[in-house]
């Protein structure tokens, strides 16, 4: 009695045969079928069988491939411009299954033409169905399955002729009825390679038991079933199987329903048995170059002043949320009409604009994501107001090291060696007729690198659904204090450590020259002190007076009130010894809290950088101050920014500065 089972479509592989090109027809011949044994696999039962393919003429329905069947690019069902070609005609002789294709004009079909016709594209694979299979069991051999009603469904030209083997299940829609009939060694056509002969006693009458037709693709080869598996084993691996299976497919369609694809894109990265982590990120690169796709052939209006529409669109956008998240920030004219909608209505303004597909309908979740996934000015635009918001907070945040430090550039991260010229050495008379005498300069060395410091944050789709604002513009603008106040953390432990120098001897020393051997209050009288000691320094030689003049006091916070009062040019002094002179009425106060955790009663003089070396500080070349990276996240559901700064300070010369510990 035959059994009725589903049956998807089969591949098989083929070939052109070169030798037939007709340039002018643009056509040529192809060897499809010879029917010859193929090992299956199957999947209801986990049993080899060997397919064979009848090529008895009656055995096969040729009217699909005589009616005009598609010559494909690698099997793809769902795009028009998958279509190479058409099947002109299509026959059996000798026992093999011929057609004669041919290629189609198109621009973009003629580079493949042009392989197929010197032999480089060569291979070729069929899909068929089948209708009714004669199966033949035999004691110790591998079952045969003879299909004696098959029909070819469509050819493709393919990169790699398709593994005999791996025949690929399609969607139920495209399944077939196919009747599995149980023979007792029935004549096997005459093209048929001959079989070991059996006895009647072999052979063994069974019922094949249909596969579960909600299986859209084969699972991976299980492991070769181990000699006396139980029946109820074999069922259970096959219902994990068909468990995991269903799972697999449920998890694609559902990524496929949040990205808003067509279905058949994920229908095939089911039927192909590609596995959800590969399915996933293919459906993300193909939003993605959809959206990309789209931006590109996207009507481009130029305004009177020269900026296209979507540069006019992006920064009124931009000015839009600046200005909602700080009203001192200026609005555009061009900004008002986005003032007041929400990012996911922001979002959903740009898909539209950016892609020919309707998001009428389209859940918030579903647009916050699309929205992130894409090449659009959206996620671009969100990227941008943060880096804004960060940089300015950068820019704005106060760093008291700077007037009186020096700002270079670093080339690279690899050790910057600062020289101390020495003072040239003293001139000399030249007596008449006499010798000019060589003289040599004094040098020290400072070394020190910039190093990198950086944080990721990450703007998701609960951001956009949530309308949070703050996400993108807050918490950049504490990454850009955050930044500001590392930078003055490197420069400030500089003083406050005071680390020792290339000659092996702290900053401030009595060595050199630049500590004073008490402490006292700020006064007139310690502030001469400082100013003599400082112009007092002599060069690396030792001897020689470089006359280092203070244009800065520094203290800690404790201290800025009272040098503000003892400099201040409006202040009337009580006696003639405490008159403060001008020239130290022109030194600039500069109070740094980081100064109070190592003492609130240390201060410092400091020269201008101009003039002396004092402190040197670096940002990488190309890089002044934090820098800004963004991409589409692949670790979280959004886009991810990246904070980044290069920065290294170092004291390069103690002769500019001077300490007093203070009372």
């Amino acid at each position: 009695m035959p059994t009725m089972v589903e049956m998807p479509l089969q591949n098989r592989s083929a070939n052109f045969v070169p030798a037939t090109v007709d340039s002018e027809a643009r056509t040529i011949e192809m060897v499809w079928s010879t029917g010859a044994a193929v090992r299956r696999r199957d999947w209801n039962t986990g049993q080899d069988y060997d397919e064979i393919l009848s090529m008895d003429p009656a055995h096969v329905r040729l009217d699909r491939l005589n009616g005009g069947a598609p010559l494909l690019n690698s099997h793809d069902l769902y795009d028009l411009s998958s279509v190479l070609g058409v099947v002109e005609k299509a026959w059996i002789a000798k026992g093999e299954g011929r057609a004669v294709v041919r290629f189609s004009n198109r621009e973009d079909v003629i580079p493949i033409w042009s392989d197929v016709k010197e032999g480089i594209i060569r291979n070729v694979s069929i899909s068929f169905r089948v209708y009714a299979f004669q199966i033949t069991d035999a004691a110790g051999k591998i079952q045969e399955r003879l299909a004696v009603d098959w029909e070819p469904y469509e050819l493709s030209a393919v990169t790699v002729g398709a593994d005999p083997g791996a025949g690929f299940r399609s969607a139920e829609k495209i399944t077939n009825p196919c009747q599995m009939i149980q023979t007792r060694g029935a004549e096997m056509p005459d093209n048929t390679p001959p079989k070991d002969e059996a006895t009647a006693d072999d052979v063994t009458t069974r019922q094949v038991t249909p596969p579960p037709v909600e299986v859209a693709t084969k699972p991976a080869d299980p492991a070769p079933l181990a000699r006396g598996t139980t029946p109820e084993e074999v069922e259970t691996m096959t219902r994990n199987a068909i468990t995991a299976e269903r799972k697999r497919s449920a998890e694609i369609y559902e990524a496929q329903g949040k990205l808003q694809l067509d279905r058949s894109f994920a229908d095939k990265l089911v039927q192909d048995g590609v596995t959800l982590d590969d399915a996933r990120r293919s459906l993300i690169d193909e939003a993605a170059r959809r959206s990309s796709a789209s931006a590109h052939i996207s009507n481009h209006i130029a305004t009177p002043g020269g900026q296209d529409e979507r540069t006019t669109r992006r920064e009124a956008v931009e000015s839009a949320l600046m200005h909602r998240f700080n009203p001192a920030n200026q609005l555009t004219d061009a900004a008002r009409e986005w003032r007041g909608l929400s990012l996911i209505e922001i979002a959903r303004d740009f898909m539209e604009a950016d892609s020919p597909r309707s998001t009428r309908g389209e859940s918030r979740q579903s647009l916050a994501t699309r929205s992130l996934m894409t090449n659009s000015d959206f996620p671009n635009i969100l990227a941008n107001v943060a880096n804004k918001t960060l940089r300015n907070a950068y820019d704005a945040a106060p760093r008291t090291f700077m007037p009186f430090c020096r700002h270079v550039t670093a080339s690279d991260f690899k050790n910057m060696t600062r020289v101390q010229l020495g003072e040239a050495p003293a001139l000399e008379k030249v007596n008449e007729s006499g010798e000019f005498k060589r003289g040599s300069m004094g040098e020290g060395k400072e070394q020190y690198r910039v190093e990198t410091y950086g944080k990721i944050m990450a703007i998701t789709r609960q951001t956009i659904v949530n309308d949070d604002l703050n996400a993108f513009t807050r918490i950049p603008e504490l990454f850009g204090l955050a930044a500001a106040n590392l930078e003055s953390d490197v420069v400030w432990s500089i003083i406050t450590a005071n680390a020792a120098m290339g000659d092996g001897v702290v900053l401030f020393h009595a060595t050199h020259k630049n500590l004073a051997a008490a402490g006292a209050v700020i006064s007139v009288a310690s502030l001469g002190l400082g100013r003599k000691t400082m112009a007092l320094q002599t060069g690396i030689d030792g001897v020689s007076i470089i006359n280092a003049r203070p244009a800065f006091i520094i203290v800690p916070a404790a201290l800025e009130v009272t040098a503000e009062q003892l400099l201040a040019n409006n202040m009337t002094p009580a006696k003639s010894s405490d008159v403060v002179p001008q020239a130290m009425r022109l030194l600039t106060v500069i109070a740094e809290p980081r100064l109070d955790a190592s003492s609130a009663t240390a201060w410092y003089l400091s020269a201008n950088p101009g003039a002396i070396d004092t402190i040197e500080y670096a940002h990488l070349d190309g890089q002044n101050g934090v820098y800004i990276e963004t991409r589409i996240g692949y670790e979280v559901d959004g886009v991810e920014i990246k904070a980044r700064l290069d920065f290294g300070a170092k004291a390069i010369d103690w002769r500019g500065m001077y300490k007093n510990p203070g009372v």
